[in-house]
Order: C-alpha cells, then structure tokens, then sequence
C-alpha cells in the first residue's frame, strides 16, 4: 500500500436544469487536489489547505474532506488508520461549481487508494454524501459527478440507488461566475416546498427529454431541456442581473442556460468552442452591466471523476 496519494476531482454541475438534487454533470478544466498521507497516530488530520484564504476549517470533523476520509475508515473498519490531508482548492467558494464535494470525492478516493482500495466507488459515495450532509444537506448531485465523473443520475435516494452516464463530446459548457459568493444554504430556504401538477408536468418531460439528450448526444435536445419551471425562478432574484445574463446568453446563441449547483455561477449549453467563447462573453457583458465582474471558462464535459495525479 502507498504512503501518499494526491487525487485530483473536478467540478461539478448540480441541479441541472430540471433536475434539482438528481442530476449533476462533471466538467473538465477545474477542480480539487487531495493528497492523502499515511501517519503513524490514528484517525484524520488535516495539514494544510492552500488557496482558501485560511476560511476552511482545518478540523477534520468540521471540513467536507477530513468528514469524508473519516468515513471512509470507518466503511472499510480500518480505524486505527492514520491519514494526513493536504487540500489545494481550485474551487472558489460558495459559487455553485461544488466545490466541498471536489473536496469530499478527492479525499475519500485518496484514503481509499492509501488503504489499499477496500471498497468500491459506491461504497466511497456513501462517504461523500456524509460529508454533503455535513454542510449543505444529504444529497449526491455534486459529489456523484466529482467521484464517478460524467452525468449522474440519483434514482433514489432511500434505497440509494443511482445511474451514471458518459457526457457526449458534442455537449460545449459555460461557466460563468460573478464575484461574489452564495452560499449553498441560503439558496436552499427559497426552495419552494409544494409545487403544482402542471410544474411537476413540465419538470419531469424536461428532466426525461434531457437524459435523452445526453444519451443521444444530442447537444440542442439537452439545451432545449434544460427549462427549469420550479427552482430556477424561485432563486433567480438571489443573483442579480441573472434575467439579462440568461437572455444575452440565448441571444447569443445558447441552446439552453440556467443557475449551477446552488449558484451564482450561471452555465449555457452549446455545441462549439468558438460559439461557446461567443456566449460566455455576452454573458459577461450582462454581469458588467449590472456592475459584477466575474469569470469565465468554456470546457467540455468529464468523463473521469476522482482520479490519481500523483502517486510516488
């Protein structure tokens, strides 16, 4: 068994569209760095966090990856295990891009592949979803995509049973995130708790229609799909300017565009990288016009979720 393991898990895409607490989707070009570290005394510890500003918790009962490892000891009954953590962030904070699950995935895949890979993916994903719960509630729309990589589905949660999916090459994202932060519980006290039978009607043909897309690969059905009739407008007024950034970006050629994870960062569908790079500056000039600066990326689905960058 190794004495170090760094693993890398990418942002994710919760919530999409129609798809509130069951499906998130894993993206390429951002992400978390974990790397675990065998110590002689037992239980988790956490060494350092780069690139957070010191506003993490470095107690390990207190922060989404040193709950996550801690767990996932526990899962494979290896307790009297030591493990150092060493957390670098490429996630900013509260923005929607699920940045403790990266967190969370990264840790508990490290720990796993320190001990020696006792149990499965879907074990470890038990271990993430403490973590989830930990702060932002029991839900695996963010940190499934982090540890699995790809599209995933949660069929249900009690039993927890889930459906994962590769992303069609052909699926251009945008993200875009303005400088400020939502914090992911905040988002969650607007959510409507009782909806009617027509949103429920137009929610499930759009969340069908857009799994059909990803399959297909089918980048304008998966635009088209991604209509949200219930979540979506009940958070919209929580990111200013969020109508005139989702209508430049449809003016732009969009083929759909909604709120990531929890927000404020906002994702458009397209199916090139130079439409793509059109839209996200439409949509910055949106932000801009409502006086918020923000950032920019046009990337492409993740088909890998945690994985092993380094291993000495």
């Amino acid at each position: 068994m190794p004495e170090r393991v760094t693993v890398f898990a990418p942002a994710t895409i919760a919530n999409v569209g129609p798809g509130f607490d069951v499906l998130g989707i894993a993206v390429q070009g951002l992400g978390d760095t974990v790397t675990a570290t065998r110590r002689t005394t037992p239980g988790v510890v956490i060494e350092a966090i780069e690139g957070d500003n010191g506003r993490l918790p470095r107690d390990a009962h207190r922060n989404t990856a040193g709950v996550a490892a801690q767990a996932v000891l526990r899962l494979a009954q290896r307790e009297a295990t030591g493990v150092a953590l060493t957390i670098r962030k490429g996630l900013p904070l509260g923005s929607g891009l699920g940045s403790s699950a990266a967190s969370a995935a990264a840790a508990a895949w490290a720990t796993n592949l320190l001990l020696g890979e006792p149990l499965s993916r879907h074990e470890v994903l038990l271990a993430c979803l403490e973590a989830e719960a930990a702060v932002s509630g029991w839900h695996a729309d963010n940190v499934g995509p982090a540890l699995f990589g790809g599209a995933f589905i949660v069929r249900t949660y009690e039993p927890l049973d889930v459906v994962t999916l590769p992303l069609p090459d052909s699926l251009v994202i945008v993200l875009v995130t303005p400088d400020y932060e939502l914090p992911t519980a905040e988002a969650r006290t607007v959510v409507p708790q009782t909806i009617s039978l027509a949103q429920h009607i137009v929610n499930s043909g759009n969340l069908a229609a857009l799994i059909a897309g990803l399959c297909r690969g089918d980048a304008t059905l998966v635009g088209r799909a991604v209509n949200d009739v219930i979540v979506e407008p009940s958070r919209a007024h929580l990111i200013p300017g969020f109508g005139a950034v989702k209508a430049a970006a449809l003016a732009a050629g969009a083929f759909g565009c909604s709120i990531s994870g929890a927000g404020p960062t906002l994702f458009a569908f397209t199916d090139t990288i130079q439409q793509g790079a059109t839209i996200a500056a439409a949509m910055q000039a949106a932000f801009a016009e409502h006086g918020i600066s923000s950032r920019a990326l046009v990337t492409n689905g993740c088909n890998e979720g945690a994985c092993v960058v380094e291993r000495p």
